[in-house]
């Protein structure tokens, strides 16, 4: 079939837009607006390491993402009027998700830790032990009580809508400053957690800035990373197959310019080739001497931790770890034995981890947030709609009030911000919500939030919406 050198698309972009984009680019010439085109073809490597447009604290984040609601006031808000209020209702009524009755005292003592003097949960006695590096924000709220819009938010910053996650923004105005391995990495073991690829996909931005998922329940190279291995071909074979298909992926791109899925493919090609080079030694923990080993303890968390380090160490510009994807923090009955046994499998790994960076000169510059996608309510869960065993002694998802905390670069130490109301309901002072908290996160690697966007479909998009302000309290 005899094929035309222009399509109609492009001999009305040719000509029809002609003059007009003869026209602009004198008037951008003329304001001193027009910037050359880069004549590095290395300038094309999405990944290429970029400055950010602001002076930043942060050149990296790693995100420890507590799956299904960590109950605020059973970890770092403690509430004693729930034990004064104990089997007597509250006088708050807000409406939750499922129907709660009278108050529930946290099966948990809380006590002070480091200078600082910060009250946390015993059950996350390591993670108190690193409370001077901590910035605890009491005041968090987002805007619906289930999982699926939650997690969007917390993850994309939209409920209904899928948008690009956190990373893959932050890969897409920062780059990589490793070459050899994704710029976006997501540590999730036993599958895939609600809304699937949703939470770290790229959207509509170009499709190289989604996250690659590894299955940390894996511990061989061959299956944490699908094809890894070729056993096929010799290197340099392998360099002759993808230097020939990247001419025809070439000559293919040059008559369909801006194709943002072509380029994609292009770059998971290249980018596969060189991960045979790093992954192995990315990923081997068996380099880490025994008294890393130690410090980090023992289990599949400790060995996510200590993967998300040497990511973070080689370059990766974003790292997001998930705990409780198989079984959540989403303690509808038996707070104590269930939220017990997940701080068990986290506490010592995270703490060993915040030590591990500061140790090495990391924490400096890297943004530390652990949380989840919203709290607990401080009454319990009546066991009448089957969310529970029908026990009660669980508590329902909370989207009014809970809490995170951030460590790292350009926070305070040691500080604690905002509250929740006498009983943990709600948030009563300094508030923040999910996109203050990205726009806060964003100043700290250099951007703007409201002019840090990508156009698409018409429309300037950003990663907070038309909402979100710079919480500066939390700043050092």
């Amino acid at each position: 079939m005899l094929r035309l050198p222009l399509s109609r698309r492009e001999v009305l972009s040719r000509t029809g837009m002609g003059m007009g984009l003869v026209a602009l680019t004198s008037t951008l010439g003329d304001a001193g607006l027009l910037q050359a085109a880069p004549a590095d073809a290395a300038s094309l490597n999405p990944f290429a390491p970029k400055q950010p447009p602001l002076p930043a604290k942060a050149k990296r984040v790693l995100h420890l993402f507590m799956n299904g609601g960590a109950s605020h006031v059973d970890t770092f808000d403690p509430k004693p009027s729930l034990a004064k209020f104990a089997g007597k209702p509250v006088p708050i009524t807000l409406k939750t998700e499922r129907r709660t009755g009278a108050a529930l005292p946290s099966p948990f003592a809380f006590k002070k830790f480091g200078k600082s003097g910060i009250e946390v949960s015993e059950i996350f006695s390591n993670v108190g032990a690193q409370v001077d590096d901590l910035c605890v924000v009491r005041s968090m709220h987002t805007d619906i009580p289930n999982h699926e819009p939650s997690l969007m938010m917390m993850n994309s910053g939209d409920v209904r809508q899928v948008r690009p996650s956190f990373g893959s923004w932050v890969t897409y105005g920062l780059g990589s400053e490793n070459q050899n391995l994704p710029g976006f990495i997501v540590l999730c073991p036993d599958g895939l957690p609600t809304q699937g690829n949703q939470n770290w996909r790229s959207a509509f931005l170009p499709g190289a800035f989604q996250a690659t998922h590894i299955d940390t329940r894996e511990t061989q190279i061959e299956k944490l990373i699908e094809n890894i291995r070729n056993s096929f071909t010799t290197r340099d074979e392998q360099r002759k197959q993808l230097d020939l298909l990247a001419q025809l992926d070439g000559n293919y791109r040059a008559s369909r310019p801006n194709d943002g899925l072509l380029d994609a493919r292009i770059q998971s090609f290249e980018l596969a080739y060189r991960m045979q080079m790093e992954a192995d030694d990315a990923f081997d923990l068996t380099k880490e001497p025994a008294s890393v080993h130690k410090m980090y303890g023992e289990g599949l968390q400790a060995r996510q931790m200590m993967i998300a380090r040497r990511l973070l160490e080689r370059g990766v510009r974003f790292v997001q770890v998930w705990h409780g994807a198989g079984q959540p923090w989403d303690s509808h009955d038996d707070i104590k034995a269930n939220h017990g046994r997940l701080a068990r499998e986290c506490d010592q790994p995270i703490a060993a981890l915040l030590q591990d960076l500061k140790q090495r000169g990391m924490l400096e510059d890297t943004l530390v947030v652990w949380g989840g996608e919203f709290g607990r309510t401080p009454t319990v869960e009546l066991p009448d709609l089957g969310a529970n065993s029908g026990m009660s002694n669980g508590r329902d998802h909370n989207p009014y009030g809970f809490s995170m905390w951030l460590a790292g670069a350009g926070l305070k130490k040691g500080h604690v911000h905002g509250a929740t109301d006498e009983f943990g309901f709600a948030a009563a002072e300094d508030k923040v919500h999910v996109h203050d908290l990205h726009a806060t996160l964003l100043r700290l690697l250099g951007f703007d939030h409201e002019k840090f966007t990508y156009r698409y479909a018409g429309r300037d998009f950003r990663l907070t919406d038309v909402h979100g302000v710079v919480v500066n309290d939390l700043m050092a």
